[in-house]
């Protein structure tokens, strides 16, 4: 039987060739398989169209992966700018896996995660029409590795951290940057549903009635981090009105725009102030 990498190399030789590519370029083609930024970068372009919510749909997140990530590497090329290889690849992909070997932290403390995997995934289906199966790779037991899928990883770090009152309680000794995490969190969950639809509203709503409508964490951040509560007030009426978040009740809406107001004054007074 022929070496199933070897007979994968030959039908993309043939493919490329079929698109009019020269024999040396085709081959070159199609052996590439890793892909990342272009050389002295970093990151999959994600991070900064999130944060300033400058896109419309996922085809806008999943451009801006491919232009970023689009960069082939192998024993000829060393951050080969290589946009139709790279396409094509996507359009084969069926899995996504993200590993992870360590319990220090999770999914949802870095955005290196959402704008990695979800920007992968995301990719894919806009290349192929298809969205692939997301898994997360628990290897801290080295002796029990689990496999789980993405959508159970999320809602175990839901359960366990983002709503965890004794986790919520302990950043709140942190002053302003506990105020921080606490916007940070809510962020990276709103980029994972960006990019591969894995929040549910149930967590939307908790976040809310975790975050913002209990009276003791809602003065906590008023007083350090009124910029904290205010973003994160905005960013679960964006994953409304961008539909992520399906069903929640106008009285929850209309809750959080109160919020939105009254830190706009907040803030404003506290500009005042220091001028």
């Amino acid at each position: 039987m022929e070496n199933p990498l070897a007979h994968q190399v030959k039908r993309e030789i043939n493919y490329w060739l079929g698109q009019g590519i020269p024999k040396d370029e085709a081959q070159k083609r199609s052996e590439f398989r890793i892909f990342s930024s272009q050389p002295g970068a970093y990151g999959a372009g994600l991070q900064g169209l999130i944060n300033s919510r400058n896109w419309s749909t996922e085809a806008d997140l999943a451009r801006a992966y491919i232009n970023w990530s689009a960069f082939a590497y192998s024993c000829h090329s060393e951050g080969e700018a290589a946009p139709e290889a790279f396409h094509q690849r996507l359009t084969n992909l069926q899995v996504v896996l993200q590993n992870q070997d360590n319990r220090e932290h999770d999914l949802l403390d870095s955005d290196n995660y959402y704008q990695f995997q979800g920007g992968l995934a995301n990719a894919i289906k806009s290349a192929s029409g298809i969205a692939p199966a997301v898994y997360f790779g628990d290897h801290s037991c080295q002796q029990n590795p689990k496999i789980r899928r993405l959508q159970d990883e999320i809602s175990r770090v839901y359960r366990a951290r983002v709503i965890n009152p004794k986790w919520i309680k302990g950043v709140m000794r942190h002053g302003y940057k506990g105020a921080f995490e606490l916007s940070a969190t809510v962020d990276l969950l709103f980029g994972y549903d960006a990019t591969t639809n894995c929040v549910k509203d149930f967590m939307y709503e908790g976040v809310a009635n975790a975050y913002l409508f209990d009276r003791e964490v809602e003065k906590f951040m008023s007083v350090n981090n009124p910029w904290a509560l205010k973003d994160i007030a905005e960013r679960l009426l964006e994953a409304y009105q961008r539909q992520l978040w399906q069903n929640p009740s106008v009285g929850m809406i209309d809750r959080l725009k109160t919020i939105v107001n009254m830190t706009e004054g907040i803030i404003e007074a506290a500009q005042e102030r220091n001028i």
